[in-house]
Parts: C-alpha cells; structure tokens; sequence
C-alpha cells in the first residue's frame, strides 16, 4: 500500500476513537447521536452523514458523530435522522462540500493524522 492509503487508514482511527470518545461522560458513555441510546465509546460507530468515499469531508467533525452501530451499520446510518439532527443548513453545507474535489498533500494528512491523535489521546486521559 502507498503512504497515502497508510496514512488515511491512521488518521481513520484517530479520528473514529476522537469522534467516538468527543460526547462522552467521565465514564465514557453518551447517546447515539441519532436515537438517543446511551452506549459506551468502545461499542459504537464513528458514524458518517456524507459517506466516508467522500474525501472533502470524510474527516469533517460536523459529518462524523458518535453512533450506535444499529443505527450506522442495520440502518444504513438513519441519514434522514442524522440531517434532522445536524439542522438543515449544516446537513445542506455539507452535502454541498462533499462534492467537492478534495486530495490531500501528503504532508496534510500527517498533519490529520498528529491532530487527530492528539485530540484523541487529550480526551481518553479524562475517561474513567
């Protein structure tokens, strides 16, 4: 594999465990962001509004949520929900920006990747 594709496959776990871990309580739960059930990080989805082959906003904070895994994964994602929930203009700005052509340099997607881990690493020292 090419160091892009290794990159982007870091950078997906850094940010699926920063996504995931984002909403949560001291002891890692919180609600799905789609049907409200509370779940522990470790057992849920970082959840994607715009799909994830979409690189202009694959690793957008807003597209991305925690999600339990029967919503993301047995029901397609609940994207009618999910849109609900980011309120229209949001939902309508990144539909908008998913289209977009986006390749990242290299050197971006280290800097993804840092941000990412550090973001992560910042918040799991808070979880119990």
């Amino acid at each position: 594999s090419t160091e892009r594709s290794r990159l982007i496959k870091k950078i997906d776990k850094e940010f699926s465990r920063f996504i995931r871990m984002r909403p949560c309580d001291g002891y890692g739960y919180a609600n799905c962001f789609t049907c409200g059930v509370r779940h522990h990080w470790k057992e849920v989805d970082a959840g994607h509004f715009m799909s994830r082959a979409k690189m202009a906003t694959r690793f957008n904070v807003d597209n991305v949520q925690f999600q339990c895994k029967r919503c993301n994964g047995f029901r397609g994602g609940e994207q009618y929900k999910f849109a609900q929930e980011l309120g229209k203009d949001l939902a309508d700005d990144l539909v908008f920006i998913s289209n977009q052509s986006r390749r990242y340099s290299i050197g971006e997607l280290r800097e993804l990747y840092e941000h990412f881990k550090k973001l992560a690493n910042d918040l799991s020292d808070g979880l119990g």
